[in-house]
């Protein structure tokens, strides 16, 4: 009776755990499409006004009533076009490290929920034990408690 006890607890904390990560690759299926979407919007954008930018510079170039003036026009889009770029790789910055801290919060979030679930189950499991292995199950409970520390220092 105690053995299948224990199992149907490990049945259910297994069906849990595996809800969990599909919940957990939902979310973070979810936080990789919206980075590719900000790429995506970024990127379109970018290129409209940069579209843009060519015809217009075009129309002057071709406006220019000399070989001269037709330089000077081109020359003049020099600072703008490196502002641009000094811009764009900003918004890119930004969307890459907004991306990294979802990214790692989530994962936090799932180490801490995966630690306590089995927290859960080892305390539900050793309540069980037979009687005589109350030190074992102590010295059990102690390392384990020891390597979720551990395993919280490293994460962070």
């Amino acid at each position: 009776m105690n053995l299948n006890f224990n199992v149907d607890q490990l049945s259910k904390a297994t069906k849990s755990q595996i809800e969990n990560q599909l919940q957990a690759w939902s979310g973070l299926t979810e936080q990789a499409l919206h980075t590719v979407s900000g790429l995506v919007e970024l990127n379109i954008a970018t290129v409209k006004a940069s579209l843009e930018d060519a015809s217009a510079v075009t129309q002057e170039v071709l406006a220019a009533k000399d070989l001269q003036s037709a330089f000077v026009v081109v020359q003049s889009q020099a600072q703008p076009v490196a502002d641009k770029a000094a811009s764009y790789s900003r918004h890119l910055a930004a969307i890459a490290s907004k991306a990294q801290a979802d990214l790692t919060k989530a994962a936090q979030e799932r180490v801490a929920e995966a630690a306590a679930n089995m927290n859960t189950l080892v305390n539900d499991l050793t309540k069980t034990a037979p009687a005589g292995t109350e030190t074992f199950v102590e010295a059990f409970k102690a390392n384990f408690a020891n390597a979720n520390a551990a395993y919280a220092k490293f994460l962070q």
